[in-house]
């Protein structure tokens, strides 16, 4: 069985802060499960609404939208079906987790409710 601190081992110490700052904040929207898997961890509301893979030193965020979104710190869009997207977002810092990602975040985890 997977644990979330799994995805941690040999990673650099920023990876988990920035983790911890995402969680943070998400849990001010309301609850979140943490769903371990081999190679993510997905956040749950009612359904999955994003997924974190861990990397050595980033982790590349990856979030429901219902439409595309225009913004450079966009690295992916992938349009799913007629109404959902699937963005990508890499942060690097714990700093990267701001009102701008989690106003995007906040409609992924509206979408799941």
């Amino acid at each position: 069985m997977i644990a979330v601190q799994d995805h941690f081992q040999g990673k650099e110490p920023e990876v988990e802060a920035i983790y911890d700052q995402l969680l943070l904040a998400l849990r001010q929207l309301g609850p979140v499960n943490e769903q371990p898997k081999k190679a993510s961890i997905h956040l749950v509301n009612r359904t999955g609404f994003a997924g974190v893979h861990t990397r050595q030193g980033c982790i590349n965020l990856e979030f429901k939208s219902a439409a595309p979104i225009e913004h450079p710190r966009i690295r992916k869009s992938q349009q799913v079906s007629t109404n959902r997207y699937h963005l990508l977002v890499q942060l690097q810092s714990a700093q990267d987790v701001d009102a701008e990602l989690i106003a995007w975040l906040e409609q992924a985890y509206q979408m799941s409710a």
